[in-house]
């Protein structure tokens, strides 16, 4: 990793908007659904997702891979960015080409659990992968990407995400497997309601 690349300092306009704008539910979840991954701005996802892959680029990938459907728009804008080709692994309707690679993962969200299926005729030996998703949390879903594109023979170089839970382990989980985390803002923690994030350093 070059020592001059920060993949994981604060994007100063996305911590802005989850202070100004983000709420906590009941759960103590945090919820920015309204511009993220529910009712999207088209233009702010173009302007997270050109940070995202600034970063991601210093791994110079060929193949962003992610998951149905949240992280199916920053991880578009990035292999746009980026001009290489974007696969996704299904867990809705998980029919695909044969052969298939499939991992099944607890889903908190949902409840029970979810099968993740990618076709290995899009994931080839020797491909440069990053991942790419809207939430880093618990690292289920990254874990098992990045298990289903090793089984495929391809290289996972690092995993991008736009927000980062800290105070979970997904981070410890990934970085466990050899692969960098990049993250454009990072919760370091919720309670009684409000969102503690990591500021931006400033320049003296």
């Amino acid at each position: 990793m070059s020592p001059h690349l920060d993949i994981t300092a604060p994007y100063l306009p996305l911590v802005r908007r989850i202070s100004t704008e983000g709420c906590v539910d009941a759960q103590q979840l945090l919820r920015i659904d309204h511009f993220l991954n529910h009712r999207i701005e088209p233009n702010f996802m173009f302007e997270l997702a050109h940070e995202l892959a600034q970063r991601l680029s210093y791994f110079q990938p060929n193949l962003i891979l992610t998951a149905e459907a949240s992280g199916i728009a920053p991880a578009l804008v990035v292999a746009q960015t980026l001009r290489i080709p974007m696969v996704y692994a299904k867990k809705y309707s998980p029919q695909v080409e044969p052969p298939a690679i499939s991992r099944i993962i607890p889903s908190p969200t949902k409840g029970g659990e979810v099968r993740l299926v990618v076709s290995a005729r899009y994931i080839q030996p020797g491909q440069r992968v990053v991942l790419v998703d809207d939430f880093l949390a618990g690292g289920r879903t990254a874990v098992a990407l990045i298990d289903m594109a090793r089984e495929a023979g391809a290289e996972v170089l690092g995993a991008g995400f736009v927000v980062e839970k800290c105070y979970t382990r997904g981070r410890q989980l990934i970085e466990g497997m050899n692969v960098p985390v990049a993250s454009l803002a990072q919760i370091e923690s919720i309670a009684d309601g409000q969102v503690h994030l990591r500021q931006p350093q400033t320049s003296n």
